[in-house]
């Protein structure tokens, strides 16, 4: 279980890591050559795809930071877990998701299946 909150931690960080070059070398030792990342918004497979997800939240979303909300639960080779998007100067949550990771046998992810729990109104 350690391994997985670890690697969910990692998860997160890569989505709070600025720099674009860290992110992708980030996302490479993260997920599996053909890891995926599917949520309400985006289906993507490959890291060259997941990268650009990713920038394109940190675009949106300027000055929040992604955190663990909660304990990651898990079982075999899956794990859920609730996530927020706050500022990162502190405040109330402006996202809220939860997510289901598939790892494989490697420890890498396989795929990541998002669900979002509260956005912003329009």
């Amino acid at each position: 279980m350690s391994d997985l909150n670890e690697l969910v931690d990692r998860y997160l960080a890569v989505w709070n890591e600025p720099d674009p070059q860290a992110r992708q070398q980030a996302i490479a030792g993260l997920w599996t050559e053909d890891g995926s990342y599917t949520d309400p918004l985006a289906d993507v497979v490959g890291h060259e795809a997941i990268g650009a997800v990713i920038a394109g939240a940190r675009e949106q979303f300027p000055g929040f930071v992604f955190t663990r909300a909660g304990a990651v639960d898990a079982h075999h080779n899956i794990a859920r877990f609730t996530w927020e998007l706050a500022p990162a100067d502190g405040g109330e949550a402006l996202v809220v998701g939860f997510d289901v990771a598939v790892v494989a046998e490697d420890g890498r992810l396989r795929g990541i299946y998002g669900f979002l729990d509260k956005v912003p109104s329009a």
